[in-house]
């Protein structure tokens, strides 16, 4: 079988072909066409196929990870969007909750109020009302839903949202006005709260299906374009698109479900750290994904990639209601822009030069000192050999950029490029603490790995931030998103509203909802033509103490539920509160609040990396003149540049050393150890003096 990973960054779109019968792999990249992803997407298949010498139509799967929902909310580009609710309702979407993301700011932004995604006079009311039991005390008034439909088409909206009280309880009275303004408005993306997110929290619901409708009509036109120009290609094999939760969907699901692709690209790159981590051996890794655009960060323990809880899950600072992985995002990358603001201070980013025109360095006209001209002055790129010398870099184009804004500054071209690292570094740096020491785990225990673009460029220097000792690169770098495409299954969850207390549970009740969820599930799974034996079924539940405002996530064993059996997961709860929070009421109630079926299944995937077995000295191709700060003070070494590939496995040598291949250029600073293992990693270890 030869599988096909594809992932649009905002910068490259990095390609990954496995051969996965004999393991071989191909790698590629290609500049994205943020105009119109896809065709970036084309491009690059047909060179990644003109590369191994095949044909399209012998691809027989493509696992794509995209950023078109991603990016509709981040510049707030989706569909003019309406919505159809209760009478008295129309604003729950404006007024959120008490609770302000900043506690004693009077002047903070609340996005739902400066930038809604459903403007007011799009926001519809009408008769009908559910109780907290899901019966009927006011019937849905039809003729008021038909007739909101009709004002919204003629107002122009393209997606439009049902969203009614108590629909997690009982969605039919928010299924029947859906029925209606799909006949009106035939050609309207249309969806209900229940259909995206069936949960109780009517703020979060709702601005979740919000997002839903937001971004739906331009996922939807980006999926069915990308398959009708794949189909062109000759493409036959079937298409796959990754999820926040880190899974894989198909394109029909994805057309329905929009919103599970909010972290679609991100998440690619958090399981292929995942997955590298595993056969090198640690399953506690930081990972560190920079682009051109943005860093990525994902906690990876106990070889489980890290879930976002209600609390913490926010796209654009919306909060979501769906399952994700945690990924924290910064504006920090190869492209972000280094100036000084207008209180005289030093920044770096967020502002991103982005694919175009890029940093001076890329000839494509960009005139905005960016971390990748610093990067350039101080040596740590080479100017002659980047993407294995298929791109040539302005030299003089980065000392220009970088040295006007070293005259604003009264420093040294070479001060100043080093001092845009340093923020840019210390920017990441504090992201991780904030996902680490601010949650009680001790990054000094982990991994830091370093990929995309322009994560091996700073990875060592930020882990040395954090007095981490220990780094691994992957052997592609660059394309490890694309490579963890090829190391998901397919994956769809079900989830219901239970609120059922220890101690009085009707343990029949929630055995019929899990029932009922496996057996929706499992559905879908027929129909997505996925064997029978293939299929695994994961239970969880949302558990708190009462009278705590929320959950956390823990496992249900399978089988018959019963008494005996939940024991373990009270247990489970205790210990996991303990964990989170450093003390756990074991006297106290618990209350299951939300039962949950993840679902998955199982794909042919890449089982494990290529060996690596090269033996012989490493190929230097070059020397140059490199700028670190040691001791508090600049100094330039006359570095290596080393053919990464040429690495002999497990023999140590001392940094300073410049790591040359395709896709990326790693960075050894004095003070640091390297060798490459037997699956083609390079580790760095920091000498404790360094």
């Amino acid at each position: 079988m030869i599988a096909l990973g594809v992932d649009v960054g905002g910068t490259f779109t990095d390609l990954i072909l496995a051969d996965l019968a004999n393991g071989k792999v191909t790698i590629h990249k290609t500049p994205s066409t943020p105009s119109n992803s896809a065709e970036g997407v084309v491009t690059g298949v047909k060179g990644i196929c003109e590369i191994a010498g095949v044909t399209p139509a012998q691809i027989d799967a493509i696992f794509h990870g995209t950023t078109v929902g991603t990016n509709a909310m981040l510049v707030h580009g989706g569909a003019v969007t309406g919505m159809i609710t209760n009478e008295g309702f129309r604003d729950v979407l404006h007024i959120g909750r008490h609770q302000r993301p900043q506690h004693y700011s009077i002047m903070q932004d609340l996005p739902w109020q400066s930038r809604p995604l459903i403007r007011r006079r799009f926001r519809k009311t009408v008769a009908g009302r559910l109780d907290a039991r899901g019966e009927e005390l006011v019937p849905l008034d039809e003729e008021a839903v038909a007739a909101a439909a009709r004002e919204l088409g003629e107002d122009g909206v393209e997606a439009i949202l049902i969203g009614f009280l108590f629909s997690f309880v009982n969605p039919a009275h928010e299924r029947r006005a859906a029925e209606i303004v799909r006949d009106i408005l035939p050609g309207v993306f249309v969806t209900t709260s229940a259909e995206v997110s069936p949960q109780f929290r009517e703020f979060e619901r709702f601005t979740t299906a919000a997002m839903s409708a937001f971004i739906g009509p331009k996922v939807r036109r980006y999926i069915s374009d990308l398959s009708e120009e794949l189909r062109k290609l000759g493409v036959t094999g079937e298409l796959r698109v990754m999820t926040s939760s880190g899974g894989l969907a198909t394109p029909e699901m994805i057309a329905q479900r929009p919103a599970t692709t909010l972290l679609s690209g991100l998440v690619a790159g958090v399981r292929g750290g995942a997955w590298v981590g595993e056969h090198a051996g640690t399953d506690k890794l930081v990972t560190l994904d920079i682009g051109g655009t943005s860093a990525d960060i994902g906690i990876i323990r106990d070889g489980r990639l890290a879930e976002a809880d209600a609390r913490s899950a926010k796209i654009a600072d919306f909060p979501v209601m769906l399952p994700m992985i945690d990924i924290h995002t910064i504006g920090a990358g190869g492209g972000s822009i280094a100036y000084i603001d207008r209180g005289k201070a030093f920044r770096v980013g967020p502002q991103s030069a982005g694919a175009e025109p890029g940093p001076a360095a890329y000839r494509r006209g960009g005139t905005l000192p960016t971390t990748t001209d610093a990067n350039l002055v101080l040596g740590r790129l080479v100017a002659d050999n980047f993407l294995g010398g298929r791109m040539s870099l302005d030299a003089q184009a980065s000392a220009s950029v970088i040295g006007e804004l070293a005259a604003k500054l009264g420093r040294s071209p070479e001060e100043t490029a080093e001092g845009a690292l340093t923020v840019l570094n210390s920017n990441m740096a504090n992201a991780i603490r904030s996902r680490t020491v601010q949650k009680g785990i001790d990054p000094r225990e982990f991994t830091l790995a370093g990929f995309g673009g322009a994560g091996p460029l700073h990875a060592a220097e930020v882990a040395a931030m954090l007095d981490m000792k220990d780094v691994l690169i992957p052997p592609h770098p660059g394309i490890t998103s694309a490579m963890g495409l090829l190391t998901a299954d397919l994956e769809y969850h079900a989830l219901r509203t239970a609120f059922a207390v220890k101690g009085a549970l009707d343990l029949g009740r929630l055995q019929g909802l899990f029932d009922d969820m496996e057996a929706e599930l499992g559905t879908i799974f027929a129909r997505d033509k996925v064997p029978a034996e293939k299929v695994r079924m994961l239970r969880q539940a949302d558990l708190r103490y009462v009278g705590q405002g929320y959950e956390l996530k823990i496992d249900v064993p399978d089988g018959p539920l019963t008494d005996a059996a939940l024991e373990s997961v009270w247990s489970a709860f205790h210990d996991r509160h303990r964990e989170e929070y450093g003390h756990a009421f074991e006297a106290s109630p618990i209350e299951i609040v939300t039962v949950k079926v993840r679902g998955l299944g199982l794909v042919d995937k890449l089982a494990e990396p290529p060996a690596y077995a090269v033996t012989g000295e490493p190929k230097q191709v070059g020397t140059g003149r490199c700028v670190f700060r040691v001791s508090d003070e600049l100094k330039t070494y006359d570095t290596p540049h080393i053919e990464r590939t040429s690495l002999p496995v497990d023999r140590r040598f001392s940094g300073p050393a410049i790591l040359l291949q395709t896709d990326t250029t790693t960075v050894v600073p004095p003070g640091w150890t390297y060798w490459a293992d037997h699956h083609g990693n390079v580790r760095m270890t920091r000498d404790n003096k360094a």
